[in-house]
């Protein structure tokens, strides 16, 4: 470093410009905000940053759009939000971010140091209010500690197990003026497991009649989901993949056998239990994974597991593995690849079985109504192209996106795990504000859709054509469904009366058509595709459809 350049570096400046020094070392290239006067510094450290800022129009989604970009881009999404409510709404992003691994940095604002303790106007002790949510929480109270902090966020959102931290920033921290020099870029570290663990885990599959691998969870990549697929063919496995982690394996894989998640093929669900080697690559083995905890046995599967996640404390939470093995399951895919043909059985015929069984679970259930769920879905996997990213937030709607879509390339896939309503919309925002080029589509049911409608004006500031599918059957389906099982023909709280949504998507600028039946779909989707503008489609469908193979009357 030059001398004149050092001077720069080190030229006094308020704590906001060194917060984003800080943040521009560590390659930010793109921030998600709603502005609050709790962090004015920040922001006018932004302003001549080249750092590309967001505004949003609502926390919530805000720290959705960071989570998504973090998911897609496998770097920290950044997300700042002012204080109090602020913070409140932000906190449904940081949830997604934790249960779904994804690195992620929030900010907020926080009342002036000399006010704490006093329930300042929006003060909130957020070490309390995250602590649960988050991987960690600081208060940077110090200037001079800027870039400390900043660095230890950023090794800590990507290593061991990724998630969200959250940084709180005192008003007068950032306000006030000193000196400080920017840390480097956060460092990963390599995640690999030991020779020993190879061996055991190529020696336990190697003697396995019926072994079956589920991968899943945080810090994969594309090199690690072509080196699952070619580790799969060489040692004859097949490979399912957990809760809304579909794009892990081409889809059109040989070796790949269907999503172990919600609405399991009772074939593949059977294909776990009978499992003799069951190789858990990231994956947490949670309650959408295993049928309600119903696939496994607690504490000791009958299963021999192999369980391989980045941080030791998820092994053995649960279940109890026959082998545990402590490291990043895209390094320690790739490393078992190098020896594949260690691990080979004469499994061939089995793997064929398994791959049929998903293919026969593909072919389309009819449903009620003129515009049914499965030719939607039918359509787009007919026209999408193979890097198209499909996003959803929560609800019955994405049983059939699950059930029937298939998802060919790594990171086309963007869904919380978490079961975050309102999910869909800022994730396909920000996914394509990453991935211009690539088309985005994103699936939402009525009531998902109107918890974060209003980010459609963030597309429609920002020339982000995503297409929205609106899946309108007129009340939180799934909900409905679980009352009609519990409490059948006493519907209470679950309608809903809708607004014309393609009407809105148009008094934003954007393009927007209803869709009535199946013809229709697929002339609306082509004029979506044709028009290059922000887009929402309309989909008014049958309320006895309340997914693949339920129907509201015979439930």
């Amino acid at each position: 470093m030059s001398a004149e350049t050092s001077a720069e570096t080190t030229a006094p400046r308020h704590g906001g410009q060194i917060l984003v020094d800080a943040l521009t070392a560590q390659g930010v290239t793109r921030v998600f905000c709603i502005p609050g006067e709790s962090y004015l510094a920040a922001l006018d450290g932004l302003y001549e940053s080249g750092i590309d800022t967001v505004v949003a129009r609502q926390e919530g989604g805000a720290a959705m759009m960071a989570e998504a970009h973090g998911k897609l881009t496998g770097h920290p999404g950044v997300a700042f939000v002012t204080r109090g409510p602020g913070a409140t709404n932000a906190s449904a992003g940081v949830h997604v971010a934790m249960q779904d691994s994804t690195p992620m940095i929030l900010f907020i604002g926080q009342v002036a140091s000399d006010q704490r303790d006093r329930e300042a106007f929006q003060e909130v002790d957020y070490r309390a209010m995250f602590g649960p949510l988050a991987k960690w929480v600081g208060e940077i109270d110090r200037l001079d500690r800027i870039p400390e902090y900043v660095s230890h966020a950023f090794h800590l959102a990507q290593n061991g197990r990724p998630g969200p931290v959250v940084l709180s920033l005192p008003e007068d921290m950032l306000s006030s003026v000193g000196d400080a020099v920017a840390a480097a870029a956060a460092t990963r570290v390599s995640g690999k497991a030991s020779d020993d663990d190879l061996a055991a885990t190529v020696a336990l599959l190697a003697g396995a009649k019926r072994p079956m691998v589920v991968v899943g969870g945080g810090g994969w990549s594309a090199a690690a989901a072509k080196a699952l697929g070619d580790f799969a063919a060489a040692a004859a496995l097949p490979v399912g993949a957990s809760f809304r982690c579909q794009d892990y394996l081409d889809n059109r894989h040989p070796n790949y056998v269907g999503d172990v998640g919600i609405g399991i093929n009772p074939a593949l669900a059977k294909r776990v239990t009978e499992a003799d080697v069951l190789l858990v690559l990231g994956a947490r083995m949670g309650e959408m994974t295993t049928s309600g905890y119903s696939l496994l046995d607690i504490p000791a599967p009958s299963q021999k597991l192999i369980h391989v996640y980045p941080d030791a404390r998820e092994i053995g939470r649960v279940y109890r593995p026959e082998l545990g093995v402590v490291a990043r399951p895209a390094a320690f895919v790739q490393q078992l690849l190098a020896i594949a043909h260690a691990a080979r059985g004469a499994r061939a015929s089995d793997v064929a079985a398994a791959r049929a069984a998903y293919e026969a679970w593909q072919e389309p259930e009819e449903t009620p109504g003129p515009l049914k769920m499965e030719q939607v879905i039918g359509h787009l996997n007919a026209v999408l192209p193979d890097d198209a990213i499909v996003t959803n937030g929560a609800g019955n709607y994405a049983s059939w996106l699950h059930r029937y879509y298939r998802y060919r390339n790594w990171r086309t896939q963007l869904a919380p795990t978490s079961g975050s309503m309102g999910y869909g919309l800022p994730a396909a925002v920000a996914a394509k504000l990453a991935r211009p080029e690539q088309e985005v589509v994103c699936l939402a049911g009525d009531g998902c859709y109107q918890m974060v409608m209003q980010e459609f004006g963030t597309a429609a500031q920002y020339g982000a054509s995503v297409i929205v599918l609106v899946c309108d059957n007129g009340m939180y389906g799934t909900i409905r469904m679980h009352q009609q099982k519990h409490y059948p023909k006493r519907p209470s709280g679950t309608t809903l009366v809708n607004p014309d949504f393609a009407m809105i998507a148009r008094a934003y600028g954007g393009f927007g058509a209803t869709v009535t039946d199946n013809a229709g779909f697929e002339q609306a989707f082509a004029e979506a595709r044709r028009s290059g503008l922000p887009a929402l489609l309309h989909l008014k469908l049958d309320p006895a459809a309340l997914s693949p193979k339920l129907r509201l009357e015979t439930l």
